[in-house]
């Protein structure tokens, strides 16, 4: 059976993206799927260089033996579309990581460490797309995993949209818009974004793709993103319910 994307809230410095949590990331020897002797691509070749995506590739490997789809499609043919956002990565380790996590998830199978070296790699690179963008000028809304852009909050309300989040209650749950067009739901409080204001900077990052969905239905991408004046940070769907839901 397909597993639900574990939605993490956060509250983040910058300082703890830059070098605590990635120092915490559990190295693993183990890995990967492939021979490295025979790595000709730079995704496959960052890959072999990182211990943690190393590890990381052997369990996708090892999970994908077990995975059934959940809604009648070609296991072969999902495996190879998640291959793709791989190698589409290039050697962007935080785009990799979140390809690889991204099947994990597919496959039914994402352990908490891989999900926390995603989010810790992928806050250092918003952090460094903010960097690269000092006037917070918007951007295209990501389309492909590991892209980011910069961006501004539009608006922040309960879950349905019919109340300011700023006032609600603690069982409202959370919704935010953005200016670049992306959508943030949650159907818990977010602190990440009940601390945001309307009209602050932001950097988002696509981190998840669904591959595993009935036909047409897209829902459920997963961004990351930050509050450049608060330094709050959730990663959250684009909508209530993952592909296939009600």
């Amino acid at each position: 059976m397909r597993s639900c994307v574990r939605i993490f809230s956060l509250q983040v410095l910058a300082t703890n993206l830059a070098g605590g949590i990635l120092g915490a990331a559990p190295a693993r020897a183990e890995g990967p799927s492939f021979d490295c002797r025979k790595a000709t691509l730079p995704a496959e070749k960052a890959t072999c260089a990182d211990p943690q995506l190393s590890a990381i590739d052997l369990l996708v490997s090892k999970a994908f033996k077990d995975f059934e789809p959940a809604f009648g499609g070609d296991k072969r043919m999902i495996a190879r579309g998640l291959i793709a956002d791989r190698n589409a990565c290039g050697g962007d380790t935080a785009c990799i990581v979140s390809a690889m996590n991204n099947a994990l998830q597919t496959y039914g199978n994402a352990p908490s460490w891989v999900q926390d070296y995603n989010i810790a790699l992928i806050g250092k690179k918003a952090q460094e797309a903010a960097a690269r963008n000092p006037t917070g000028t918007d951007q295209p809304l990501p389309s492909a995993i590991g892209q980011c852009a910069s961006t501004h909050i539009e608006t922040l309300t309960t879950r349905l949209g019919d109340d300011p989040l700023e006032t609600a209650g603690p069982d409202a749950g959370s919704a935010a818009t953005f200016t670049n067009g992306g959508t943030a739901v949650s159907y818990e409080r977010e602190p990440g974004l009940a601390s945001s204001k309307v009209g602050d900077a932001a950097v988002i990052c696509l981190i998840s793709t669904p591959r595993d969905c009935p036909d047409g239905d897209e829902r459920g991408r997963v961004y990351y993103g930050i509050d450049l004046a608060i330094k709050g940070s959730w990663a959250l769907p684009d909508s209530q319910h993952m592909c296939g839901g009600a």
